[in-house]
This record gives C-alpha cells, structure tokens and sequence, in this order.
C-alpha cells in the first residue's frame, strides 16, 4: 500500500476572515502525484490555501479529500500522512540537525530507536545534511536550513507534501540546490509548491494553477499554456516616458527595463504595429497575461476580478 499514488481534491472551498478579507473564493482544484504549482502573487490566498490543506486552519465551506481521506473532518489521519514546509519554518537554534531530526521523528511516531536511526541518517544524506549533522541549526544557511526542513517534511514518507514560498530568500546557488531536491522527491506523493517566483514552477511543475484575489484565473499544463500563447506576444524596446500612451493603445502585460530603457511584452492575436516584433513566450507571458485578463476561460469575468 505504500506506494499507491493518490489524488488530492478540492472543492468549492471558500475562507473569509474575521475582518471581512475573502481570501478563497469557491476554490476547486485536482492535483494529481508529482509536483503541482500554485503561482500567484502576495496576498492571492495561495497560504490560506496551505494552511487549510495542513489542517492549521478551517475552510468556511466545502471538501477536501486525499484519496479517501476527508482533510477537514480527518484531521488527525490526514496528518499521518502530510509533510509540510511552512514559509517562516522556526527552528530552535542551539540543537544539532541530528538531535532535533530525531525529536521530530519521534514526534511523529517513529518510537523505535534503531529504525529512527536508520530514518534520520537516510533523510539527512538525501537532503545533503550527513555531514552536517552535528552542527546547530544556528549556523545553518538558509537554503541548509531550507533542506533541513525538507527532511523533517518527509518524515514517514507523506503522500502529501506542503511546501510554501521555499525560494524566498534564497541566493541563486542555494536556490538550485533546493529545487533540485524537490524534484527528486518521486511521482508517488502530490507535492504542492506555492510561490510568487515564476521560474520555481515553470523549472520544476507538470501541472500548475494561478491564483488571484482568492480565486483560480488558470489551470494548466506549463507547457502546453506556453504553446497557446505562440504568436500572441510581441515585444517593443521604448523609452519609460511614451509608456503611459502604449497602454492606452496596447494590451500591456509586463515591462522590464534593459539599459535605461524599457522592453514592452504585450498581448495581441495579431502584430500591435510595425515596431513590434514577435516573442518566443515563456511561462513569464502567461501568468502576466492571465492577471491582466487576456488569456484563459472566461476572460471577461477574469478582467473584472483582476482590475
């Protein structure tokens, strides 16, 4: 039974707050085994969500199920099988990798101390950490402390794996290292990454959705939405101050500056004008085209939420 791949579903799930925030606005998802990226930017639900699918937080209505596991009436049988790596992951600071991966293995019923043993150096060596096993989690940089979390997130070998804004923080190198790990982690658990980096997901997820206000504008296969966006995105180099009257005249969706001067990514079915030149698209132009309302099912109702 181990290794049977499950499915996570959610349905119709909403969460507004105390102070009137409607942070999940009727969210349904599938998410099959492999690596899922939830892609939205600050403040979209995307921790909300996670929160809710860790049992650390309650929805306001509808269901969630991890193969036959109801996640909001089963708490406690959903959490045997849940690794989760929340975005500000505190760690006491003066015990060793080792010792504190040993406390979390126990805490999570491992009670044996020859099979615990066996666990915490198998976890250790595959997040790379072996050879740092005896020093404090102080000393530890980010993306060691990243990998350590890794660890204590697969812990019983969960088919569900919560990892929230991972990347934040992390330099480049470490950055690497991290989603390199997250990609070895194997086909049998759903692993849901939640992020506002792009490239987190377009280098690592088979499937993704993006999020907004509390509500899902897309859901896709990264590269089969790249594909559909072929021949809809153009690019023109300006200067910043004839921006404003570009936008009044072009679907806009992203600027960038390169060298004082500004590079224009817009949205059209055909050529915008003679200054534009056609855009091999990126995963890039289809979130910045999904927030502004121009790619996706029913755009105009999407228009409305985003503006």
């Amino acid at each position: 039974m181990e290794h049977t791949q499950v499915h996570l579903t959610i349905r119709n799930v909403s969460k507004t707050y105390p102070n009137g925030v409607r942070a999940l606005n009727n969210i349904s998802l599938d998410i099959p085994p492999g690596m899922y990226g939830l892609l939205g930017p600050n403040g979209a639900g995307k921790s909300t969500l996670m929160r809710i699918l860790a049992t650390l937080q309650e929805p306001d209505e509808g269901q969630i199920l991890l193969g036959n596991v109801d996640v909001i009436k089963q708490k406690d049988e959903l959490r045997k099988t849940l690794g989760y790596l929340p975005q500000d992951f505190g760690l006491l600071r003066s015990v060793s990798a080792e010792k504190l991966l040993d406390h979390f293995a126990v805490l999570k019923g491992i009670i044996q101390r020859a099979s615990r043993k066996e666990v915490v150096e198998g976890l250790l060596k595959q997040v790379n950490l072996w050879d740092k096993r005896k020093q404090k989690l102080g000393g530890f940089s980010g993306g060691m402390r990243q990998r350590f979390g890794v660890a204590v997130a697969l812990l019983g070998n969960p088919k569900l794996m919560i990892v929230d804004e991972p990347t934040a923080g992390l330099d480049p190198a470490e950055r690497v290292r991290f989603l390199n790990l997250l990609s070895e982690l194997g086909e049998n658990s759903a692993i849901i990454l939640s992020t506002h980096i792009v490239e987190d997901v377009s280098e690592l997820c088979t499937r993704m959705a993006i999020i907004n206000k509390g509500e899902i504008l897309l859901e896709a296969q990264p590269l089969q939405a790249i594909r559909e966006l072929n021949g809809k995105i153009w690019r023109r180099l300006i200067e910043k101050a004839t921006l404003p009257e570009l936008e009044r005249t072009n679907n806009v969706i992203s600027t960038k500056l390169l060298s004082g001067r500004t590079i224009v990514h817009t949205y059209s079915q055909e050529a915008p004008g003679p200054d534009f030149e056609p855009v091999e698209p990126d995963l890039e132009d289809v979130y910045f085209s999904t927030m502004a309302g121009y790619y996706g099912a029913g755009q105009a109702s999407r228009k409305e939420v985003v503006l």
